[in-house]
């Protein structure tokens, strides 16, 4: 079912939404209220979406994503960021880029040290703990851009997939002079469907990652002179970071 608007969940049921559909989608306001910070404050961690680094990882030969990546843990009383690492995912949840450690550059320190970074993480990660029980979080972050300056660029060049984690959020940042980009959630086991274009910058998708399957369609650009579509990937697993596993053979 596609929405002409996107289908915002009362913030009230936030947790049963995410509990028992599986997503959640909250408006900006909401979002801001939930992380206790304005949206100015927020606002405050656009710039750094000027600063991403090109991804040579796109198997598809790509040039359009542009991207940051840092880790955290979060133990329900403080938000840590972890010593620089690979980001990995299994094939079994990525056939295109699964397998590979990579190895991008981290978020800027700077952000970082916004107190709107350290507060969004946090509410979003009690949230996590209100649906599943609290956890020690290991949270990873994703600064993306995706642009068009070849014609066209891919969101999820991997198509629909589960990132192999508790929790997904998926906070769109800036959509500048593009069309495409739609958000299509899927339930994992069933036929049920939903498919929606966020617009407003800090609009959150909230997935549990066990429950259904996500992507978000190419982008094209509107006009000469391209466009792009900025978004904050969060993923929250409890246990620990993909790929420890793989590293010490556990």
């Amino acid at each position: 079912m596609t929405t002409p608007q996107p289908p915002y969940t009362d913030p009230a049921r936030l947790v049963d939404a995410l509990r028992g559909d599986g997503y959640a989608l909250l408006a900006p306001r909401d979002l801001a209220a939930l992380s206790g910070c304005s949206l100015d404050a927020l606002h405050a961690l656009v710039p750094s979406w000027d600063h991403l680094e090109l991804d040579n990882y796109l198997k598809d030969g790509g040039r359009y994503r542009r991207r940051r990546h840092s880790c955290f843990v979060d133990d329900g009383d403080a938000l840590v960021q972890s010593p620089h690492r690979a980001h990995w995912q299994p094939v079994e949840y990525n056939a295109l880029h699964g397998g590979m450690h990579r190895l991008f550059v981290p978020v800027e320190p700077g952000t970082v040290a916004q107190p709107a970074w350290n507060k969004l993480l946090r509410a979003l990660g009690s949230v996590c703990s209100q649906a599943k029980g609290r956890q020690t979080w290991y949270v990873e972050a994703h600064q993306f851009r995706i642009d068009t300056a070849d014609g066209i660029g891919r969101p999820t060049p991997e198509g629909a997939h589960r990132d192999g984690v508790d929790f997904v959020a998926v906070i769109l940042i800036d959509r500048a002079n593009i069309k495409g980009g739609e958000s299509r959630v899927f339930e994992a086991d069933g036929p049920k469907g939903l498919r929606f274009t966020m617009t407003e910058p800090w609009t959150l998708l909230l997935l549990d990652d066990a429950a259904v399957i996500h992507e978000s369609t190419p982008i094209q650009p509107l006009a000469e002179g391209g466009g792009h579509r900025d978004t904050l990937v969060l993923t929250w697993r409890a246990g620990a970071f993909q790929g420890d596993d793989v590293e010490t053979g556990a």
